[in-house]
């Protein structure tokens, strides 16, 4: 069995369940030791009593299975309890390598409806929490890259979606707060390139917890794996934070099902120049009125293209 992470030390944000420990397996699986982290909050709006047995539970998985792993219950939305989690990697094994952030809530509301603490909410867990992990984990790495005088090995595997890329009427706060993790993403990747340390970004398609009810209406499988089991998502990650990988930085990846999808940053669709000095609200009702018209917003990339991904 090719073990491309033996020797390196992982992080797994929300690996108590669903996708994160789908990740967290997976990256045991090529020889990496993992850190599986999770508040384990029952519900999936960050609710409940927290409980530290999803952590503990997949970290005796992975030792039943051959690897090595430890469980950290800290909220990684509080500053303080993400750095002692980045520590507790570096003290437990020796070093950091890779960071996976996964940690996420739901608080559905339509814009019109929706509370400043559902917004608050979801900002804080989702963004503030991969900037936490990620800070912590930036200064590390930058610290042994000065120290040596040379790069090291780093890999930021971040968890966007696609409502971000395609909207999602009923969720603002989590389509915000993904598109933010993909600026975070991308800003990350310029900045620590130079000590060896690759930052991406995955739209993950998966039935979890946080998704049942996206895809109430389609049953998994009788036999063989579910179309979208959260394995089909978990290789990526392992590709991403391995050595092969190397040269994949900044990218935005959608994966589900047995696809990868590259998307590319957004392109200019058309452009208008004025035929004057400056322009009047006259000329641009003359130039944008008609372009909208023959190709209304609603069948623009967002809805049509990033919706039609792995369903031809």
């Amino acid at each position: 069995m090719s073990t491309p992470l033996k020797g390196r030390t992982a992080i797994v944000t929300g690996a108590g369940r669903g996708l994160g420990r789908a990740e967290a397996l997976e990256l045991a699986r090529l020889g990496a030791n993992v850190v599986v982290n999770d508040y384990g909050r029952p519900h999936r709006d960050g609710t409940g009593d927290v409980d530290a047995a999803p952590a503990h539970r997949v970290a005796e998985e992975i030792r039943g299975q051959g690897g090595t792993a430890t469980a950290h219950t800290g909220d990684v939305a509080d500053h303080e309890q993400a750095a002692q989690l980045i520590q507790a990697a570096i003290d437990t094994y020796g070093r950091l390598d890779i960071l996976v952030n996964n940690a996420g809530i739901l608080r559905d509301r339509m814009i019109f409806s929706m509370t400043e603490d559902e917004w608050d909410s979801v900002i804080r867990v989702h963004l503030k929490g991969h900037y936490n992990t990620t800070h912590f984990a930036s200064r590390h790495w930058r610290e042994r890259a000065k120290a040596s005088g040379a790069p090291v090995f780093g890999r930021i595997v971040n968890t966007s979606s696609e409502a971000f890329l395609a909207g999602s009427a009923g969720q603002p706060n989590y389509a915000a707060a993904k598109g933010g993790i993909v600026g975070l993403t991308t800003s990350t990747a310029l900045a620590l390139a130079k000590y060896g340390v690759t930052a991406n970004v995955i739209c993950p398609r998966a039935r979890t917890r946080m998704t049942e009810d996206v895809f109430a209406g389609s049953a998994a499988p009788g036999d063989g794996l579910d179309p979208l089991a959260p394995e089909h998502v978990a290789p990526l990650v392992g590709y991403l934070a391995s050595p092969a990988a190397a040269h994949v930085n900044g990218q935005l990846l959608v994966v589900h099902g047995g696809m990868v999808a590259i998307v590319e940053r957004p392109r200019v669709r058309a452009k208008f120049d004025t035929a004057k000095e400056a322009f009047t609200y006259e000329e641009l009702d003359a130039l944008l009125t008609p372009h909208y018209r023959e190709r209304p917003p609603a069948e623009t990339f967002a809805a049509a293209e990033v919706l039609a991904l792995g369903r031809d």
